[in-house]
């Protein structure tokens, strides 16, 4: 799959919180830094997000966009 961005890293799934309508995930990336992305209840039950998965992070300005392979 082909991404309009430049910029990824890998990141751990640290946690996930799920409301009706949006869902807050939250990684630890290498280095000592952590990133946090808001995305729909939708996206994260289609993509099957869970605390521990391995995902990309795909940086294209200010969203973050995760990608589990």
């Amino acid at each position: 799959m082909k991404y309009g961005a430049r910029n990824k890293v890998s990141a751990r799934v640290t946690s996930v919180k799920t409301g009706d309508v949006m869902s807050l995930v939250k990684f630890d990336v290498t280095g000592p830094a952590r990133m946090a992305s808001v995305l729909t209840a939708e996206s994260v039950q289609e993509m099957g997000l869970k605390e521990g998965d391995q995902v990309q992070l795909i940086i294209k300005a200010i969203h973050v966009l995760p990608v589990k392979d």
